[in-house]
């Protein structure tokens, strides 16, 4: 299940959800929440806005979803990112991952934030508390966690 939407999500429900969907078979549930933070040096973010590709985000987002699955035994994932306007200490992402064991969970999971933040076309615009806006451009460290994951294979990872 992949979302895309404005409104804030319950990680709570969101957690059931991806638990009642595995019917029992998960021994394992791993999550990620991401948070809108302070991104500029020496100023407080006021508001972060995101913009998103609709139809192609969402299609990117399933591929990455599909290629975990692909690498590891996993029962299940879900993702739900929020775009629009959020402002500092919003969710902004859960990504969801089932499988019948840990290793399997962990690893699917990291690989899709990872690749979802290099490969998902959002765009961001951070607002400072002196009204100073600027787009944020993509972070070397989180291209380079991505394309580590492009030269493992699963059996480096057991």
């Amino acid at each position: 299940m992949v979302v895309v939407q404005t409104a804030d999500f319950d990680p709570a429900a969101l957690y059931a959800a991806l638990q009642a969907r595995a019917s029992g078979r998960a021994g394992a549930t791993v999550s990620f929440i991401g948070t809108v933070r302070d991104y500029a040096p020496g100023e407080a973010t006021r508001t972060l806005f995101l913009e998103h590709y609709p139809g192609m985000c969402e299609r990117e987002i399933q591929t990455l979803c599909d290629t975990a699955a692909q690498r590891w035994r996993i029962l299940d994932t879900m993702v739900v990112h929020r775009v629009g306007e959020l402002a500092l200490g919003d969710r902004i992402v859960f990504v969801g991952v089932t499988s019948a064991h840990r290793g399997d969970a962990f690893r699917a999971c990291e690989y899709i934030i990872d690749a979802l933040k290099t490969r998902a076309p959002f765009w961001k615009r951070e607002t400072l508390d002196s009204g100073r806006a600027f787009w944020v451009g993509q972070h070397e460290d989180d291209a380079r966690k991505t394309a580590q994951w492009d030269t493992r294979t699963p059996h480096d990872e057991s």
